[in-house]
């Protein structure tokens, strides 16, 4: 699109977006009153959904922009946003001619905080930028500052990890318990992903448990059927001593156990020291 082009009526653009979820699904959409084919990809029409505003700027300060709109596409649903699907997805809007399909894209950016009521949705967005602001000298800590199976961790995320059946689904306590045994006291603080069923892609994390039920941070679906199978990840509580003692891994521990606190800044002599 050029400037010559934008200096005229615009008769014919509409706002088109695309979104790049984490769990491989890619989704677009598009104000046209009819679906537009571009990119590989078609985007729906969806005229209820709008970007209310977009700040870009010549600095490095972060751009942000806002998306709200109406849930009435068959693409974006209550339960996808309660259940995380659209958490940090990669999203791209601009302009597009819907009769030569001539675009420009306007923002790129992240998902952020999704917030629904009433049947409409809000969406803060992201920049790239922001990680700009992100402070990338790590700080001490007496916990391990890695993720468990991540960088630094280097543990094999294969060990620790089982493929499980689900033998009952209690959306009341928002439990799950499985056809073999899973102890909580080793998966509390892990990740449950459903590989199947209809939260299927959805990770969730494993709070605790109780009497051989895992408890999850994300909302069960009621219709999750017995015998849906799910990938479970260990937990860890980054401390040195399950660092050492139960995974043996205290060489790549990533913490300062040892290092006296802030409190240290506060004491002072008594009499009788």
């Amino acid at each position: 699109m050029s400037r010559k082009w934008f200096s005229g009526d615009l008769e014919t653009v509409a706002t088109f977006w695309r979104i790049d979820r984490r769990d491989g699904v890619t989704l677009g959409f598009t104000t046209h009153d009819a679906d537009l084919w571009f990119d590989g990809l078609t985007h729906r029409a969806s005229p209820g959904m709008v970007p209310s505003s977009i700040r870009k700027s010549a600095g490095f300060e972060a751009d942000s922009a806002e998306v709200r709109g109406t849930i009435t596409h068959e693409e974006i649903s209550t339960e996808d946003l309660a259940t995380g699907r659209f958490d940090g997805a990669r999203v791209r809007i601009g302009l597009i001619d819907w009769e030569s399909l001539e675009r420009e894209t306007l923002y790129t950016g992240t998902i952020g905080a999704v917030a629904e009521e009433d049947g409409a949705f809000s969406a803060e967005l992201a920049s790239r930028k922001a990680e700009l602001a992100r402070d990338p000298v790590p700080r001490t800590s007496p916990a391990c500052r890695a993720g468990f199976c991540g960088p630094g961790c280097n543990l094999d995320p294969q060990r620790f990890t089982r493929e499980l059946a689900v033998a009952l689904v209690d959306t009341a306590s928002n439990t799950v318990s499985f056809a073999e045994p899973a102890s909580p006291d080793l998966f509390a603080g892990g990740t449950l992903r459903w590989l199947e069923g209809p939260q299927a892609g959805v990770r969730m994390g494993i709070v605790g448990g109780e009497d051989g039920r895992l408890i999850l941070d994300v909302p069960l679906d009621g219709s999750i059927p017995p015998g849906t199978r799910a990938f479970l990840r260990e937990g860890c509580d980054h401390t040195l001593g399950t660092c050492a003692e139960r995974f043996g891994n205290a060489v790549n521990f990533r913490g300062e156990p040892y290092l006296p606190g802030n409190d240290l800044l506060t004491r002072y002599p008594s009499p009788s020291q």
